[in-house]
C-alpha cells in the first residue's frame, strides 16, 4: 500500500502520478496486484497505470478525520477508539488519546 496516503503535512503533488493522487484522495490504498482483496473495491489505478487502487467498501468512506477522530500508530494507547479509515493499515482511529 501506499506510505503517504493521505498525510495532511505533506503538500499536495509531491510528484505523485495523477492516478495515485486521485487514489489518495478518496482515501484508497495502492495494491501491486490487479484485483483488490475483500472488502475493497478496485477505484482506478495507481503509479501511472501499474497499480490498482483499492477503497474499502465497507467504511462509506468516512475518514476518521471526518469522524472527528486521529490516526495513530498501534503502540500508541486509545482512550476512545472509533470507526473510520486511516491512511496505514495497522493505525488506528482514537478519538481521545
Amino acid at each position: 500500500s501506499c506510505s503517504i496516503a493521505g498525510n495532511p503535512t505533506l503538500p499536495a503533488g509531491l510528484g505523485l502520478p495523477k492516478d495515485t493522487l486521485r487514489c489518495l484522495g478518496y482515501h484508497g490504498f495502492c495494491f501491486r496486484s490487479k484485483s483488490c482483496p475483500e472488502p475493497f473495491a478496485a477505484f482506478g489505478t495507481c503509479s501511472w497505470h501499474q497499480k490498482t487502487c483499492c477503497i474499502d467498501t465497507t467504511s462509506n468512506f468516512h475518514t476518521c478525520q471526518d469522524e472527528g477522530g486521529h490516526c495513530v500508530p498501534p503502540e500508541i494507547k486509545c482512550l476512545q477508539e472509533q470507526v473510520g479509515l486511516c491512511p496505514h493499515r495497522e493505525w488506528k482511529c482514537c478519538t481521545e488519546l
